[in-house]
């Protein structure tokens, strides 16, 4: 049996580690109320942003047929953009995310396609660099308040970074045939204790087979059809990747604080237990000496 004074230093560094998970928790907490606020009022613009997008791809229009990211082409190579946190103790929140990936890419694979990735968040990347298809780019320190295009000196005091780049490198490498396709895996904020691995498809754009092939609305263009709707299509690209990026925030949030608190817990119950076992020791060393007093004085007497 281990002394009292090993059980009360055990006492000790649980009550330390319980300390911090609570603190880590109420910080979990706060950011959790703002990443579940971002996501849910933009997600209806968002939907929004896709219904728009699809019914753009399934307008059948000169200058909507001569968009590259419109054009559907055999699918012989796959992007995913995978996002993940930078930072773990967040629960299964991103091995979820990393298995949901390999599963993805591991059916790609099997149906003789190749597979490269752009990772936001560290743990993502680094398992990939391990395990996964070869990684085109990679994107860290995305902060937990993104903002969509490149960052203008009004956004810089209350953004953290931009998804123009990342959406930059997927637009370029799909227009240049490098991909036929190219997907975004991101956990989707549910609730705080439920978040789903999901897969939407970002290039080409799906159409939306409920618009008749024939709908097209003359109108006037400034400066020309062209140049207006190539905007719109990567403005609102732009939209969904930020989309996606507020849902994981949103979901680590919440997962990083559930951790914490279910570590906080175990924390309180392994103190308690272990001062139960450091009141038995005690007692059972007190015990013990006046055991030996009782022997010492029968023997005096005897």
């Amino acid at each position: 049996m281990a002394t009292t004074r090993e059980i009360k230093r055990r006492i000790r560094s649980v009550k330390n580690i319980a300390q911090v998970t609570k603190a880590m928790e109420a910080v979990s907490a706060s950011k959790m109320r703002r990443a579940q606020a971002q996501a849910q009022a933009t997600r209806p613009y968002a939907n929004k942003a896709m219904d728009v997008l699809s019914f753009l791809a399934r307008v059948r229009s000169s200058y909507a047929a001569e968009q590259p990211l419109l054009q559907q082409r055999d699918v012989n190579s796959v992007a995913l953009l995978l996002i993940t946190a930078d930072r773990g103790l967040a629960g299964g929140l991103n091995s979820h995310m990393i298995t949901a990936a390999a599963r993805w890419i591991k059916a790609w694979e099997n149906e003789g396609k190749s597979v490269e990735l752009v990772t936001v968040g560290k743990k993502g990347r680094d398992w990939m660099r391990k395990y996964g298809p070869p990684i085109r780019a990679e994107f860290v320190g995305i902060g937990d308040r993104p903002a969509s295009g490149y960052l203008s000196s009004s956004q810089r005091g209350r953004a953290t970074a931009s998804v123009g780049p990342i959406a930059r490198v997927l637009i370029d490498d799909f227009v240049d045939e490098r991909y036929d396709a190219v997907y975004v895996g991101y956990m989707k904020f549910i609730n705080t204790v439920k978040q789903e691995p999901t897969m939407d498809q970002l290039l080409p754009i799906v159409p939306d087979e409920t618009v008749p092939p024939d709908m097209a609305i003359d109108y006037i263009f400034e400066p020309d059809p062209e140049t207006v709707l190539n905007q719109i299509l990567q403005s609102f690209l732009e939209i969904e990747i930020l989309q996606s990026l507020y849902e994981a925030i949103a979901s680590e949030h919440s997962a990083r604080m559930v951790a914490m608190r279910n570590a906080t817990e175990a924390a309180d119950e392994l103190i308690g237990d272990l001062t139960l076992t450091y009141n038995k020791a005690r007692q059972h060393a007190i015990t013990m000496s006046l055991l030996d007093i009782a022997g010492a004085v029968a023997a005096l007497e005897s």
